[in-house]
């Protein structure tokens, strides 16, 4: 083992990163002769908000590259249902049978982060949304963190080890403010001393009252103030909030921007999106559940079977124009109008075509409104049947 608790990539790629019972299995299988021709389907059964977004392809083709087998899969950054295959492949049984392990993990973790800030993204309207969660993961998979996010829609990431391209956001912690005398004095050295494309958004909640530490910050050169309250010492959240935009705004910084941090989840930003011009999103994102995918055997030997609970044979995933699918064998043709979702990505070991992660973002964007829709109806629906528990949509969320 390296210096930290990690595989290294070499390790994936050899499949030596896997569940016990595949080299067990494998063992038996050599030593019985028995390398079956077979399809396998990666599906997920049940998906909490009942959809997802596809994310992790381009660590699933670099992992399977150069193995003798055929892989159809959806684009990166598709929308997908339960039960709709996002990706198959056809080979021989012992060639890839090892590395289902690594392209589930790949999937399923990429796939939830993505489907996380998608949901939030759509519920943010026109608001920013952006990564704050990385320091919540393991600091070996942060590009796959920030990446995953990206794609789904966040405007901005933390980390300095997005991939390249990716905007960066964040200017300050607490422990730079506590490093000078005051806050103004700390507000002062950041605008005097940071870079000019370096927004001057700064964090009014070191020592004391918000509005107090708000009105410094405006005055200092802040355009944004951001707030990371705490939820031990936030009472009424949009009471605060409310206080603060009326002070800025008394005072004449009508321009200052509220900026909302600290532990927030869908529903905070269902609930402050009227007042809060961006949120920093963390945890909600980045430990966000994984997309608990599955690896299921559908043909053996050109024969179509499944095991319980599953559907035999390969399938093919029809979507149209107002963004419906339909699922039909893969020998059926698809309804007018319709495109398939499962396109060739490799043939024979070679890759016909890589993710390329800006496409990959502007297939989620474009489904955003629509979940943000979605999203909308099932919290007014939580809301009724919660009582006084549910989260209150606020008439500008409409």
């Amino acid at each position: 083992m390296g210096r930290f608790a990690i595989v290294d990539d070499d390790r994936i790629r050899r499949g030596e990163c896997t569940d016990i019972y595949f080299e067990r299995s494998d063992a038996v299988l050599s030593g019985s002769g028995l390398n079956p021709e077979v399809a396998m389907e990666v599906t997920a059964s049940g998906i909490p908000g009942g959809f997802g977004i596809l994310c992790g392809m381009e660590d699933v083709i670099s992992l399977l590259e150069g193995i003798p087998l055929d892989m159809d899969a959806m684009p990166e950054g598709s929308l997908f249902h339960p039960r709709e295959p996002v990706l198959r492949i056809r080979g021989k049984y012992r060639n890839f049978a090892r590395y289902e392990t690594a392209i589930l993990g790949f999937l399923c973790h990429s796939s939830g982060i993505a489907t996380a800030a998608a949901s939030i993204k759509a519920m943010a309207g026109e608001r920013k949304i952006f990564s704050f969660g990385s320091r919540r993961q393991h600091p070996a998979i942060a590009t796959m963190v920030e990446r995953s996010a990206w794609i789904g829609g966040v405007d901005g990431v933390s980390n300095t080890a997005a991939p390249e391209g990716i905007p960066l956001a964040g200017t300050m912690p607490h422990a730079f403010v506590m490093c000078y005398p005051s806050p103004g004095e700390a507000f002062l050295a950041f605008d005097r001393l940071s870079p000019p494309e370096v927004p001057r958004i700064m964090l009014c909640d070191t020592y004391c009252d918000e509005k107090r530490e708000s009105l410094t910050g405006a005055r200092c050169g802040a355009v944004g103030v951001r707030l990371d309250t705490p939820r031990s010492r936030r009472g009424d959240m949009r009471a605060i909030l409310e206080e603060v935009r009326w002070e800025l705004d008394a005072a004449g910084h009508q321009d200052v921007k509220l900026f909302l941090s600290g532990g927030v989840t869908r529903e905070d930003v269902s609930r402050y999106r009227d007042i809060v011009d961006a949120f920093g999103v963390g945890g909600a994102i980045a430990n966000a559940p994984v997309i608990d995918f599955a690896m299921d055997m559908v043909e053996k030997e050109g024969m179509k079977c499944a095991k319980r609970g599953k559907r035999s044979g390969a399938k093919q995933v029809w979507e149209f124009p107002d963004g419906g699918h339909l699922t039909l064998p893969e020998e059926r043709t698809g309804p007018p109008g319709a495109v398939s979702l499962l396109r060739p990505v490799i043939r024979g070991g070679t890759v016909l075509s890589r993710p390329v992660i800006e496409e990959a973002r502007r297939r989620v964007l474009a489904r955003i409104p629509a979940i943000r829709e979605d999203a909308i109806r099932g919290l007014r629906r939580a809301g009724t049947e919660g009582g006084e528990k549910g989260p209150k949509i606020p008439d500008s969320a409409q």
